[in-house]
């Protein structure tokens, strides 16, 4: 009986890191974490299909939606779990603070979650709509598919305080390993996961630091050409609301280019640019930007890893007949 068990758990161990060998990450959440893949193949067997097609109606209306709800999942996970918190609305929630004004696609999941409850009522959690459909918003940029752990429960809380501690557009490398390691993902981790920054935007506001148009770079490790068309995307007179791509010349396109720019000193966020100038990240952005990479795999495992930050399940939380609201 104890060979049989030890056998029984060895391969129950190589089944939480498979890949599979058609490009889709079949990576797994540790044991005890409460979610697994196929939640609802049986109490909502249509819920992965009509979030993916609600993802891609809101994509073909408006591909920047794909960055957004990235952006979103994240936010969600790393303020209280992936608990659906960042969806609440209203005063003094985590949608109000500063961090979390710019975030779009909010009315993608609501739209998902309409026609879950009249297929299901009461069944796929917002919290699980979110990291299903940050899954599809990478797949729709052309990345990679993996299979998304469900069975995550909505959190009731949802305070904006609660978000001041997201990791920031000026951050060191110190204080972001700080925060990633606070939720246990590691550095690795932290370099690949910020690689979803190749779909992404920034607004103008979060360079101003970076900007100065007659001395040039503070930092002197910054391309002065990639200086020179950042102030022209970004004058001193313009809005905040002016945006630009975080990976330049590539910014709709799930790919390595974004590390390779931070390779040439073209990173738009100092948080971005501090990955190649730190020794510490240095080494994992070249392993990343190779011909060989291994970024899309590694991404799709890490994004398991953080979909699990925290997660309610069981009797915990709720499901929420909307997502902006607790019931």
């Amino acid at each position: 009986m104890g060979l049989v068990r030890s056998l029984c758990l060895f391969f129950t161990f190589l089944s939480y890191i498979a890949i599979s060998v058609h490009g889709q990450a079949t990576a797994r959440p540790s044991p005890g974490s409460g979610t697994r893949v196929g939640f609802y193949s049986t109490t909502c067997p249509t819920a992965e299909t009509i979030v993916r097609n609600a993802v891609a109606a809101g994509f073909n209306s408006n591909p920047r939606i794909a960055p957004g709800i990235l952006r979103m999942h994240f936010h969600d996970c790393f303020v209280l779990g992936c608990d659906g918190s960042i969806l609440i609305s209203g005063a003094g929630t985590e949608q109000t603070a500063r961090t979390n004004l710019n975030l779009r696609g909010f009315d993608v999941i609501d739209n998902a979650k309409t026609q879950l409850e009249a297929a299901c009522p009461g069944v796929v959690s917002c919290a699980d709509i979110l990291a299903l459909a940050a899954r599809d918003s990478v797949v729709l940029t052309r990345g990679i598919s993996w299979q998304v752990p469900t069975g995550r429960r909505d959190g009731r809380v949802s305070v904006a305080s609660n978000a001041n501690n997201l990791p920031g557009a000026n951050d060191t490398v110190a204080q972001q390993q700080d925060k990633f390691s606070a939720v246990q993902l590691n550095t690795r981790e932290l370099v690949v996961l910020v690689g979803g920054h190749t779909i992404g935007q920034a607004g103008c506001g979060a360079l101003s630091n970076r900007l100065n148009s007659t001395a040039g770079p503070a930092d002197p490790t910054v391309d002065p050409t990639f200086l020179a068309q950042l102030q022209t995307q970004c004058p001193q007179t313009a809005a905040t609301s002016v945006r630009v791509d975080l990976d330049t010349g590539s910014g709709t396109t799930f790919d390595t280019s974004y590390y390779n720019n931070l390779s040439r000193g073209r990173g738009v966020l100092q948080s971005d640019h501090v990955l190649w100038t730190n020794p510490a990240t240095r080494t994992i952005v070249q392993q990343l930007m190779s011909p060989r990479s291994t970024f899309n795999a590694e991404f799709a495992r890490a994004m398991v890893k953080m979909s699990n930050i925290g997660v309610l399940t069981g009797t915990n939380g709720e499901i929420r007949r909307v997502c902006s609201a607790i019931n």
